[in-house]
């Protein structure tokens, strides 16, 4: 199992993090262009990163987000990270100043940006495959299931083939592509979630962020799970279950998350306790020890921030 730290280690020669904008964008899920509601798991304000400040210019995001890593973690380079919603989600004339303000800063080497697979086309594609040129540029897909059923439940608004076909396109432009997928969704079986390691694996991606499915306030989900809870895995249960993803998983896809965390003050369930690196500890093991590849060395978990 390939860790996405160690990837941008070995290709920038250094420690790379990403710094957390917000551009101020909605999604086609709460704008009513596609629904209201949003998808159902979400809360967007829950999600949002405390670094990132709408408010401020992209240009001053950057900076004090840069340098906060630095002091923190020693970082030495840094990534402009479009997260919270949906970062495609507007004119391409709208889009390539900020994203070109982003990385205006000589410690910047690339661009990533979290977007829906039914909100990227052509244009964007190919302007971005000209940034690709000098940057390290990645576009990051939540997919969140393999299931068109899970997806409709959750109010999506989309389908897998509209992921696969943004995968598609995307594919051969020089542009490293991500996706995100939660696993434990209730209605679903172990194999209907394990075939997502299948899916992903045949479309091509390079990099792959997994979550287990939060419970936070504010979400539709909450309001079903406080009128009538349903079964969460604990962490052994998701543990074991990783693993198996893992040992189905193309070993060249790099990982960049194992799990996932929300505010305490928004998680309503399931509770882990508060020391993520004792959860991430113990998933690693675990995925050793049921001999998955591994080859872990870097930041692979963080926050379940609302990326699409």
């Amino acid at each position: 199992m390939l860790s996405y730290g160690r990837f941008l280690r070995d290709k920038f020669g250094c420690r790379v993090y990403k710094v957390s904008l917000d551009a101020g964008f909605t999604c086609p899920n709460r704008d009513g262009s596609l629904s209201t509601a949003g998808c159902a798991y979400c809360n967007g304000d829950s999600f949002r990163p405390k670094t990132s400040d709408r408010i401020k210019p992209i240009e001053q995001q950057m900076a004090e987000g840069a340098e906060f890593l630095r002091l923190r973690y020693g970082a030495g380079k840094f990534i402009a990270y479009f997260q919270s919603a949906t970062n495609t989600y507007a004119p391409l004339e709208i889009l390539a100043p900020l994203y070109e303000a982003a990385v205006a800063r000589p410690d910047i080497v690339g661009l990533a940006i979290g977007t829906r697979p039914d909100c990227i086309d052509e244009k964007k594609l190919a302007w971005l495959e000209r940034l690709a040129e000098k940057y390290f540029v990645t576009i990051e897909y939540g997919l969140q299931s393999a299931s068109d059923e899970t997806l409709r439940r959750i109010n999506r608004g989309h389908d897998v083939a509209s992921w696969r076909n943004a995968v598609a396109m995307t594919r051969d432009r020089g542009i490293y592509i991500g996706t995100h997928l939660i696993m434990g969704f209730p209605w679903e079986g172990r194999e209907e979630t394990l075939y997502g390691a299948r899916v992903v694996s045949e479309a091509g991606i390079d990099f792959l962020k997994l979550h287990h499915l939060h419970i936070v306030r504010g979400s539709s989900l909450a309001e079903e799970y406080l009128n009538r809870p349903f079964h969460l895995p604990d962490i052994e249960e998701y543990a074991d279950l990783v693993a198996d993803f893992m040992r189905r998983l193309n070993p060249d896809i790099h990982i960049e998350r194992l799990f996932a965390t929300a505010p305490t003050d928004q998680l309503i369930a399931p509770v882990w306790g508060n020391n993520k690196a004792e959860i991430r500890r113990y998933i690693e093991q675990v995925v050793h020890e049921r001999g998955a590849r591994t080859n872990i060395d870097g930041p692979i978990s963080g926050s379940l921030i609302k990326d699409d």
